[in-house]
């Protein structure tokens, strides 16, 4: 039986031929590889934190404080990685958590796509951004068998947010993911030095100018007058949500409902009573707010909050052995966003691909080593949080 570890392997046997990996398998090579790759703004954007970006660095280095206690004298030949999550059975727990630049971050500006080739050759589902270089449908069509959920940036206007919704369904995504922190952009010194705003440029905004109800919103071929078109577009972004929107959500989709965002015990609590039908626990990697707990911190509580409901998770993740311990700490499916954007950029749908089997390959071998042949072995163990 073939195992994400195998990876490891492939490569070694390789290099009996000269052959060395075209791209780093850790996460300080690739942004290093990144850097000389990706154009200025770009990186700045994919890079870049909140405020002084403590909590994004927080993100990141928190891991450090959580460990694994391995078992031994488990038999770990064979292990099983995959999980249920809405109704599918998924052969990872590993996913591709959303980024509003994807598309920028290939030479051809179809990052999107690329990334959706990347998740549709590893089975790695992709939760595709609302901002997006190609239209939701043709990145759908791009994921091929791999499933795909749909995040949206609620705008103001009801009637385009029900299109976009009624759009992410019937092109076959199997899950929204509503996005609570963005209904106005976090401080952002390396853009705001920069004055580096992509979607004012008129990038990323695809699904917009593909949408019938903001075409009749602009009144005219969105792309025949991009400054009238970027200017709606700013003028909707951003319904700030409250509880009292959930039914208004729940209205516009047979699909699961699932809450980005939410981080406290109470909110897991209040979301299950609402009927909603996931939980992602996230701070926005760091990009909203700053001055926050790091979000693997916040995730024991969530979990425990949450009982039987699948909980979502990213921010800071970085390695496979950063989703081991969220998969320790409970759960159901971890996210994964600046290393994958890293390896579009340096090799696009390859690129990705390859940062996709790393991450996988790390957990793998991590939970082989360790003594967990399975999820729930490695669940039931549980990370352990250090002093200090």
């Amino acid at each position: 039986m073939p195992h994400y570890g195998d990876y490891q392997t492939e490569i070694y046997f390789q290099g009996l031929r000269g052959v060395l990996p075209k791209y780093p398998v850790d996460f300080a090579g690739l942004l290093a590889r990144a850097q000389a790759a990706m154009s200025p703004s770009t990186l700045k954007y994919v890079q870049g934190g909140c405020g002084d970006e403590h909590t994004q660095d927080a993100n990141a280095s928190a891991f450090k404080h959580w460990g694994l206690i391995p078992r031994m004298m488990v038999d770990c030949s064979a292990r099983d990685l995959s999980i249920d999550l809405f109704g599918m059975k998924l052969p990872s727990p590993l996913f591709m958590a959303p980024i509003g630049v994807t598309g920028l971050c290939t030479q051809d500006g179809h990052g999107d796509l690329a990334a959706a080739r990347a998740a549709a050759a590893t089975g790695v589902p992709m939760v595709v951004s609302t901002l997006t270089n190609d239209p939701l449908e043709d990145v759908a069509a791009a994921l091929g068998d791999t499933p795909g959920m749909f995040q949206l940036y609620t705008p103001k206007d009801p009637e385009l947010a029900a299109s976009l919704v009624s759009r992410a369904e019937a092109a076959g995504y199997k899950a929204i993911v509503v996005t609570l922190d963005t209904w106005v952009t976090g401080w952002r010194p390396r853009d705001l030095n920069d004055s580096n705003f992509p979607q004012l440029r008129g990038h990323v905004l695809e699904n917009y100018f593909s949408d019938p109800r903001f075409r009749a919103m602009v009144g005219k071929d969105p792309k025949s007058d991009l400054q009238t078109s970027v200017m709606t577009w700013a003028a909707t972004f951003g319904k700030v949500l409250t509880w009292a929107d959930l039914p208004w959500l729940r209205s516009l989709t047979k699909l699961p409902i699932v809450l980005k965002g939410i981080c406290h015990p109470d909110d897991v609590r209040r979301a299950k009573d609402e009927g909603v039908d996931g939980i992602y626990c996230s701070n926005h990697g760091g990009r909203q707010a700053n001055g926050g707990i790091a979000a693997i911190d916040m995730l024991p509580g969530v979990v425990e909050a949450a009982g039987d409901t699948p909980v979502l998770f990213d921010s800071g993740i970085r390695s496979g052995s950063d989703v081991a311990k969220a998969l320790a700490i409970g759960a159901t499916a971890v996210g994964v966003g600046r290393p994958y954007s890293y390896g579009l950029a340096l090799g696009g749908t390859e690129g990705a691909v390859h940062v996709l089997r790393s991450l996988l390959a790390e957990a793998d071998l991590l939970m082989a080593v360790d003594g967990f042949p399975t999820i729930k072995a490695l669940r039931e163990a549980g990370a352990v949080r250090l002093p200090g």
